[in-house]
């Protein structure tokens, strides 16, 4: 398009958006006039992003002068992103050229979810969209590329239920370079301290109850019987360690998925991994991690169940623990606790992905962006069943890690503990304690994603 027509288009836009007529578009202006259009996103942040990031002189609204910067350079971007979805050079984006694009970023889509993408640009019903439809569909979208709708659904959204197993995100290239990476970690670990701390007393809870079994004790007369035995500064036993561990656990696994992710995909940078890879490379960073930070595991353990007055703090337990168990103590309840990796990495992912297609399948028709309340359902729902399908072999671990605390009662192996349990208290008992462990679910979600979103503002990333 020649300059001539291009400012021309540009000054009609913007005296159709500057509706006081004063030469000037502010936030309320752009936002009506987005919504008169049917932009699918018009959300107030969205338009105060569009309108800071292009008002050069702070006054808080857009000359013509600072308007047509924005859509010169925003033009640009969108240019260069519809030259690389137009793969066959024709001038035309098609659906296989969107499926291919999506599905290179790690997003599958089908032919009828990728048919309603392009329908929601396509305004000749020519069925392919040319750089005009393109240009005016994104005009004032935010969405910068096709990476956005990758980025909408990224897996975990960093969040804790308290069982550090989920499989890591994935970072693009972009957000490596500006230095996402650590802040998204170190908000996810502050987010995860808050709301472990948060449910401590339900975590001791559990712990209790998947070791000494409940006897019919409902949780009332639990958390009662622990307040009884060292009042309410109690019920935080063991939670220092537990929120010590979080920050070398997210860091060594994040590293690790990224080594692993590496070998699986070869040299090819860029790419996103597929469902079944990210399984595989999720499921061996979560191992390797827990492989190095499990002696902590045991402390956790060890502190939750300790009675008054037993040790005096965690450099306390553990040499109490090298003095009369020996190094091997350390790594008790390993071999269960490594299996329980793979069951629930993989339900999680697979119920996450099913979750997602099918919301994308129904409702991806103006925006790729599921908003929160649905991401955080996704993940919670895929993430309890993740718990559900590990929980016994969470519960035989714990039991190890806490068998020498019973003095002179036999070490049982992981088999053992399991025949034990299944003949003395039936199936039952393996989901011993699985009722607090469900309660604190949905405030363990809340509390993080409140803390994680304040988190990130404070550290300056952009949701």
């Amino acid at each position: 398009m020649h300059g001539a027509e291009r400012e021309k288009r540009w000054t009609e836009l913007f005296q159709q958006l500057d509706l006081n007529k004063d030469g000037r578009i502010d936030v309320h202006e752009l936002r009506s006039g987005l919504a008169a259009w049917g932009v699918a996103r018009t959300d107030v942040d969205e338009v105060r992003h569009i309108v800071r990031v292009s008002d050069t002189n702070q006054d808080g609204q857009l000359d013509f002068e600072e308007f047509t910067r924005y859509l010169r350079t925003h033009e640009k971007e969108l240019k260069l992103m519809f030259r690389s979805l137009d793969r066959n050079n024709d001038g035309q984006i098609d659906v296989g050229e969107i499926q291919q694009s999506l599905h290179s970023l790690g997003v599958e889509v089908s032919t009828e979810q990728a048919y309603r993408i392009l329908r929601s640009m396509d305004r000749d019903g020519t069925m392919t969209i040319d750089w005009n439809e393109w240009r005016d569909h994104f005009l004032f979208n935010p969405f910068r590329n096709m990476e956005d709708i990758a980025h909408y659904w990224k897996h975990s959204l960093m969040l804790d239920i308290g069982e550090q197993l989920t499989v890591p995100d994935e970072f693009s290239e972009r957000e490596r370079r500006a230095g996402l990476v650590w802040r998204q970690l170190v908000a996810g670990a502050m987010a995860g301290a808050v709301s472990r701390t948060g449910t401590a007393p339900l975590d001791r809870l559990k712990v209790f109850l998947q070791v000494h079994g409940s006897g019919g004790a409902s949780l009332w007369s639990g958390l009662r019987g622990m307040v009884q035995e060292g009042g309410v500064q109690s019920l935080w036993r063991g939670n220092g360690i537990n929120v010590l561990k979080i920050a070398p656990e997210s860091a060594i696994k994040f590293m690790a998925y990224e080594q692993i992710k590496w070998l699986i995909r070869g040299c090819k940078d860029g790419g996103s991994l597929r469902v079944q890879e990210r399984f595989i490379a999720g499921s061996l960073a979560g191992a390797t991690a827990q492989t190095i930070i499990y002696p902590m595991e045991v402390l956790k353990t060890r502190l939750t169940l300790r009675k008054t007055g037993q040790y005096s703090g965690m450099v306390d337990c553990a040499r109490q623990i090298l003095r009369k168990e020996g190094v091997r103590a350390f790594y008790r309840g390993y071999v269960p606790n490594t299996l329980g990796i793979i069951p629930y990495a993989g339900i999680d992912l697979a119920v996450y992905e099913t979750l997602k297609n099918a919301w994308l399948q129904r409702y991806c028709v103006g925006s790729a962006d599921p908003g929160v309340l649905v991401l955080l359902g996704c993940g919670t729902v895929s993430s309890t069943c993740g718990q559900l399908a590990s929980y016994p072999l969470a519960l035989i671990r714990t039991r190890m890690q806490a068998q020498a605390s019973t003095e002179g009662a036999p070490k049982l192996t992981m088999v053992g503990q399991f025949k034990h349990i299944v003949s003395h208290e039936g199936v039952p008992g393996l989901y011993r304690g699985i009722a607090p462990n469900f309660l604190k679910v949905i405030p363990a979600v809340s509390i993080s994603y409140v803390v994680y979103e304040h988190m990130k503002k404070a550290l300056g990333v952009g949701s």
